[in-house]
């Protein structure tokens, strides 16, 4: 086996698949622990758009909402359209993947995403976390591998908790717009048990005309036990929070004066939700280099969203707020394993699994209300749902140069829809089964021992949410309404280069493509569903990892793409896909010696199609944050963290509909509607200071 590739590989497979495992031995790991998760080197990882991010990577980067900690995934952007207690919007890869949809996030193993969501399929809400709890964000990116599932068409993130602290702390920060937080967390371990402990209290209005009175908490609770080779860890987490949002506003009303960038047409927009989680793993490790991890959880969880996007343009009397409800319960089991192999004289590595997850959604509704009142139903429905997945892929050195892998993977899902609603409910019910089956491949050559370049190819899927496989009448419309497959099928492809000359530099260009069936969503604001054409995006991305020295370490990425429909388009319509990211470029720079860390990070988010003939564009948006912490000494450490440092204007979403203001039906200029760019707003230049002080 190749001395300069075959070692290091085992240990990233240990790494990106053992997650269970690495949680469980943290303290029994010091390159684990005290290093945190290794970016992906030649010889370590089989793509070129794969990787681990550096700790000190996305815990020095201030961050503003608790979600942008995944922009530590190269390419990725977090921003947020409503309140800080929503989901926030991600962009990837050609998507503006709304709250999630092709986008799969887990936490210490559990699924983040929430299929058949009140909100947005794939709605992926990241406000419970503790970042100062995360110890690894890893990612991918393409369908190329058999471990990725449902909603991992454009990447998955994995967020990895600690299992112990160095010492118990408690922080406190401050900062503009009122804001609070507090975060108390420690650890204790005898002999091979540890137990750990955090809690979050949090407050803030926002720069918002309207308050934002945002009130959060977030605890942790983990038990772990084990040695190296073999081990258990049990975690329960809590979060609820409550908030009055400032939706996105017509850029008429701000350009004219009758409303602030900052200003609300709906005082009483926001919403309320909370998660209560309890999660188990297993691990073991055979002297042959074999691992098996097996894990469960459980998940409660609840929301309800007040929002008001078009103000009166569909109820000139009333308005047009509606409130989004969830009310579900999650069930799932996981179980993988992964063992040498040696087939007709060359080595490789096996890896197998299987889980299976339950939704058990008591509620999930649409409602027309006012002053957040119901008025009228215009979805209420139980559903039930089972994804059932098994997975197998082998890795195989052919030469010292050259390995390559094939694994398949298979996907079942099944679901009921009872509805509720007096009207069209009994219609729209059903259940339904829907199946895919998912090959993919790879090969890994080694030009030099610095230089690897990369072929991956693979198939993959979406669920939709499954109303939209029974649905039969539209609920607004009355009208009869198509249904969509519950399972909608993405190809991709792509080839890649990794240089690494020594483990301070690495630098990664990945050129791909990526082709859906179909664009087929459920539309949760207007309780219908909307079959798209099929799709085709690529794109070109490349990074850069170089530490200059012991203290100085510098992080690059771009991205372009280009997102188009694929077949015929209506009149009036044109093939680019609405709000499609299209460039984007982040740069870091870190410091870190002696008592002083230091972080300097740029975000440039470019224009895009706001509409399929491209007529309306986004502005372009650049974001720069700086972060610093200073030790005093050994108990007290401070903290600044300055954010839109630039003090720009941009936005931090961009929308092109149709919408009517108050005064517009009153004056009758409001005939159908007023076509305009919809914005929210970058919050402007704000700072936090903190406090901590170690025990």
């Amino acid at each position: 086996m190749p001395k300069f590739s075959t070692g290091f590989h085992r240990v990233w497979f240990g790494v990106f698949f053992g997650s269970a495992a690495v949680c469980a031995q943290q303290s029994h790991l010091p390159e684990i622990e005290v290093r945190g998760p290794r970016d992906a080197g030649v010889g370590s990882a089989d793509s070129a758009s794969e990787g681990a991010a550096q700790r000190e990577s996305f815990q020095t980067r201030p961050k503003l909402r608790p979600g942008d900690i995944v922009e530590a995934v190269p390419g990725v952007v977090a921003t947020q359209h409503s309140g800080d207690g929503k989901a926030n919007q991600y962009f990837l890869r050609g998507f503006n993947l709304d709250h999630g949809t092709d986008f799969s996030v887990t936490v210490d193993g559990m699924p983040v995403n929430m299929p058949t969501h009140g909100h947005g399929q794939g709605y992926a809400d990241l406000n419970f976390l503790i970042p100062e709890l995360v110890s690894g964000v890893r990612y991918r990116k393409g369908p190329y591998f058999a471990e990725s599932g449902d909603f991992s068409l454009a990447g998955s993130a994995s967020l990895d908790y600690l299992s112990v602290l160095d010492a118990p702390f408690a922080e406190v920060t401050l900062g503009a717009n009122n804001f609070k937080r507090l975060l108390a967390a420690g650890s204790r371990t005898r002999e091979d048990q540890t137990w750990l402990g955090a809690i979050e209290l949090e407050g803030n209005d926002g720069p918002w005309d309207v308050p934002e009175n945002l009130r959060k908490v977030s605890a942790a609770v983990r038990y772990s036990q084990g040695s190296p080779t073999r081990g258990v860890s049990l975690t329960g987490m809590a979060y609820k929070s409550r908030w009055t949002s400032t939706d996105q506003v017509p850029q008429r009303l701000v350009d004219s004066g009758q409303l602030s960038r900052f200003g609300s047409l709906n005082a009483t927009d926001g919403g309320n939700t909370q998660r209560v989680s309890l999660s188990g793993k297993w691990f073991g490790k055979g002297a042959a280099g074999d691992t098996t991890t097996v894990s469960a959880y459980a998940i409660d969880y609840r929301f309800d969203l007040f929002s008001d996007f078009t103000y009166f343009l569909n109820d000139p009397v009333n308005g047009d707020q509606f409130e989004q409800t969830d009310r579900r319960r999650i069930f799932g089991a996981q179980a993988a394993r992964t063992m040498p192999t040696r087939f007709g004289g060359l080595d490789g590595i096996l890896s197998f699994g299987a889980s299976w997850r339950g939704d058990r959604i008591s509620e999930v509704g649409l409602y027309a209300t006012q002053a957040r009142e119901r008025l009228s139903t215009v979805r209420n429905d139980k559903v039930s749902q089972d994804l059932f997945s098994v997975y197998g892929q082998q890795l195989v050195y052919f030469t010292d140069r050259l390995r390559g892998y094939a694994g398949v993977r298979g996907d079942m899902l099944r679901y009921r829809v009872d509805g509720r609603e007096p009207v069209h409910g009994a219609a729209n019910s059903g259940s339904g089964r829907d199946s895919i089956a998912s090959p993919k491949a790879g090969l890994a050559f080694a030009l030099t021992p610095q230089h690897e370049i990369y072929l991956n190819a693979g198939v993959g899927f979406h669920s939709n949410d499954v109303r939209g496989a029974t649905i039969a009448i539209d609920p607004a419309s009355g009208t009869a309404a198509d249904r969509v497959p519950a399972l909608a099928k993405g190809r991709g492809a792509e080839v890649g280069w990794r240089f690494q000359p020594d483990e301070n530099f690495t630098a990664t260009v990945a050129l791909w493509q990526l082709k859906l069936d179909s664009e087929l969503v459920y539309v949760g604001d207007a309780g219908s569903t909307e079959p798209g054409r099929a799709s085709s995006r690529r794109g070109i991305e490349a990074t850069m990892r170089w530490k200059l020295d012991r203290a100085w370490r510098v992080e690059l990425d771009g991205a372009v793409s280009r997102a188009r429909f694929r077949g015929f388009a209506s009149e009036g319509e044109g093939n680019h896909v609405d709000n499609a990211v299209e460039r984007v470029f982040a740069a870091g720079l870190t410091y870190i010696d002696g008592p002083l860390t230091a972080s300097l990070r740029l975000r440039y988010l470019g224009p895009r199609a706001l509409d399929t003939t491209n007529s309306t564009r986004s502005r372009s948006a650049t974001l720069l944050n700086f972060g610093a912490r200073y030790a005093v000494h050994r108990h007290l450490t401070l903290g600044l963290d300055v954010f839109n440092l630039a003090g720009k204007k941009g936005n931090d979403i961009e929308y092109a509909y149709a919408s009517c203001a108050a005064g517009e039906v009153v004056s009758g200029a409001c005939n159908g509607g007023v076509n305009d760019r919809h914005v929210h707003p970058m919050e402007p230049r704000s700072a936090r200071v903190s406090a901590r002080w170690t025990f």
